[in-house]
Order: C-alpha cells, then sequence, then structure tokens
C-alpha cells in the first residue's frame, strides 16, 4: 500500500497532455454528453453511411486561430479517405455539431457557430441534452428548434433524424 501512495497520479505523459494543448483545456465531457455524442455518431452513420462520414473529436484547422475541436463533424463520405493519416483537417466538414456540457454557456456556442459559417461551414447544430433539443442553424443566428417528440430536418444536407433517437 505504501508504494501505490508514494506514486505520482497527477503525473500525465505528454501524449495524455495533447488533446489538452491541442484544444486550450477543453473539459472532458459528461455521461450525458458522451450517451449524446455516441448516439449521433451512431444514427448518422446506420441512416447516412454511403452520403455523409460522421466524425467525433477531429481537430479543423480554422482560418484564424485558434483551431476548434467540434464534438462531431460531417463530411461527404466520397471527401474522407483513410490514408493518408491526418491530425488536422484543412477542409471544413459540411456541418458541425457542438453538445452543450454544463460548464459551456450559450453565447460560447452561438460564437462557435458564427466561426463556423465563417470557416465554410454549411450549417451548425447545437444539442442541449438537459432540453432534449436540438438547433440547427442554417447561417449565423438563423435555426430551427427541434424537441425530443419532432424529426430534425437539415436543409443543407438533407439528413432527417428522430430527435428522440438523439436522447435515448
Amino acid at each position: 500500500m505504501e508504494a501505490i501512495a508514494e506514486f505520482d497520479i497527477e503525473v500525465l505523459s505528454d501524449y495524455e497532455l495533447e488533446p489538452r494543448r491541442r484544444t486550450g483545456g477543453k473539459p472532458m465531457p459528461g455521461l450525458q454528453h458522451v450517451l449524446t455524442q455516441k448516439n449521433l455518431v451512431v444514427e448518422l452513420t446506420v441512416k447516412y453511411r454511403r452520403l455523409y462520414t460522421a466524425l467525433p473529436e477531429i481537430t479543423l484547422e480554422m482560418p484564424e486561430n485558434p483551431d476548434c475541436v467540434p464534438d462531431v463533424a460531417i463530411y461527404a463520405a466520397s471527401s474522407i479517405q483513410f490514408e493518408p493519416d491526418a491530425i488536422r483537417m484543412e477542409t471544413m466538414p459540411l456541418t458541425t455539431i457542438e453538445i452543450m456540457s454544463p460548464c459551456q454557456t450559450d453565447d460560447e456556442l452561438v460564437a462557435k457557430t458564427d466561426r463556423y459559417f465563417w470557416a465554410g461551414v454549411k450549417s451548425c447544430w447545437v444539442v442541449l441534452p438537459s432540453f432534449r433539443a436540438i438547433l440547427v442553424y442554417s447561417q449565423s443566428r438563423k435555426y430551427q428548434f427541434f424537441v425530443e417528440d419532432s424529426t430534425l430536418t437539415d436543409p443543407a444536407t438533407g439528413i432527417e433524424l428522430a430527435v428522440s433517437e438523439i436522447f435515448r
């Protein structure tokens, strides 16, 4: 037992520190966030695999620093190649998805959607797990609000998802 007490658990390897450096210390997500993110990726993959590729936590090389790491980025399936490997995506996705965490403010997420649109993204989703709702932005500051008993529709991509499937 004494040997364990002497071990410095607070020391992180460079590998463990890198994601925090790259994302400006982005906090670790909670359970609601992780489940919502997983459900989004699964639903998008099951229903739209031939058309789109949903990439969780991929770094986007933004025109102005800092880079962004959306919770999910949606690309046309034909635009994503397995090789060569990439640490950052230079090409903007069609859609970004941000899932609100308890430590984020709505102003922060709106500012992120503004940056995404400025960089060329066609639509942005802001997911509100506590409300079981999703805002789909078609341009800066213009959105549609979808609740649990409705079907989300994204005019930029044609994607349609039952909101209830995201929050199960």
